[in-house]
């Protein structure tokens, strides 16, 4: 019972529409831009560039603006290999399903190095999630548009969230000490959990996309992705009570972000207002997500659903369908790697104690 209060309480406020604006101007202002343009083709490059705006909410602008900086370029790495990931079908002559199991590979090295990486350079917030998203989503895309105009876009929209971190201090009372923040300097035992912490990255991202790459060839169903992404999600926490009751938040949030998205799928919405709705998804994500991660899953569905949609058009009967079947699995996948310790160690006691009785 204390489990299922905690589930649904939401912790106090802290300024969050402050990063919140920040996030949805950094989504609005590029996608606007592209639909003008009439180039959705790329839509894709500038959601997962205007990630670098979640990085660094609560800090000064310098120490803002270096962390911001470290997960741009990083983010920028993983898009670029993406797309290079997305062209192995067509370079080296592989079919479909050889090519799905390479980019689940290729996905899984992605969640464990980045994991590692965000450990190192210290970014919050932690995990590698969006890493996998971003990599398995552009690389997935079956008709990719010119690499450099792809990474020119997430550049500049890189570059503009870099401005918006720090813009604030335009007005003086919002203005922050600019000094930078102090060199890195990583004990042995931060290095030895980065490196564990990418391990657990590593095993759940490669179970969850086997079981739902192998249960969608079996049952008809794909984005097998999003099983990876939901896997993750446990892993982040500080206890094993927190990190289970993230795994089942994500699924029951995901159940409802959908019925959101069915209401906002039935409006059939132009591209510039679908544009508004993933900007106030993307707001509403920013204000819930430290203070009650349930619902801010309810925003985050919608909003990774009709970034999809953007540029590849599908039956969003079959994205719903595939999405809470996902979750399910990977959430199941994530839950189980949290528990799977205590319960060796639980057995190992056990078995060490019938051999001193015996």
């Amino acid at each position: 019972m204390k489990m299922l209060a905690e589930m649904f309480s939401i912790g106090p406020g802290n300024k969050d529409h402050h990063p919140a604006l920040r996030c949805a101007v950094g989504v609005f202002v590029p996608l606007t831009t592209l639909v003008l343009l009439g180039r959705l083709d790329v839509a894709i490059f500038a959601s997962f560039g205007a990630f670098t705006g979640i990085y660094g909410r609560g800090e000064p602008h310098a120490a803002r603006f270096v962390l911001q900086l470290r997960a741009g370029l990083l983010m920028l790495l993983v898009m670029f290999l993406a797309a290079l990931a997305a062209r192995m079908d067509s370079a080296f002559g592989l079919d479909a399903a050889t090519h799905t199991w390479l980019l689940v590979l290729a996905t899984t090295l992605v969640a464990g190095g980045c994991s590692v990486a965000i450990s190192w350079l210290r970014l919050r917030p932690g995990g590698s999630l969006f890493h996998i998203f971003a990599f398995a989503a552009i690389a997935s895309i079956p008709h990719q548009p010119p690499l450099w105009e792809g990474m020119l876009v997430a550049v500049l929209t890189t570059v503009l969230c870099l401005l918006i971190g720090f813009s604030s201090r335009v007005l003086p009372s919002h203005r922050t000490p600019w000094t930078w923040p102090p060199r890195i300097r990583r004990t042995g035992a931060e290095k030895r959990a980065a490196w564990l912490e990418g391990f657990g990255y590593l095993v759940a991202a490669a179970l969850a996309g086997s079981l739902a790459t192998w249960a969608g060839q079996q049952l008809g169903f794909g984005h097998n992705y999003w099983a990876m992404v939901a896997a993750v999600v446990p892993l982040v926490g500080h206890t094993t009570r927190h990190r289970v009751r993230r795994g089942v938040q994500r699924i029951v949030g995901t159940v409802l972000g959908l019925l959101l998205l069915a209401a906002v799928l039935l409006l059939g919405l132009q591209p510039w207002q679908t544009v508004l709705v993933m900007a106030l998804c993307q707001f509403g994500a920013e204000m819930f997500i430290i203070r009650q991660y349930l619902l801010a899953q309810v925003f985050v569905t919608p909003l990774a659903l009709i970034s999809t949609l953007l540029v590849v058009p599908a039956s969003p009967r079959m994205l719903l369908r595939d999405r809470i079947i996902e979750t399910v699995i990977g959430a199941a996948v994530g839950i189980a790697v949290v528990l799977a310790p205590g319960v060796w160690r639980r057995l190992r006691s056990a078995a060490g104690q019938r051999t001193t009785a015996a």
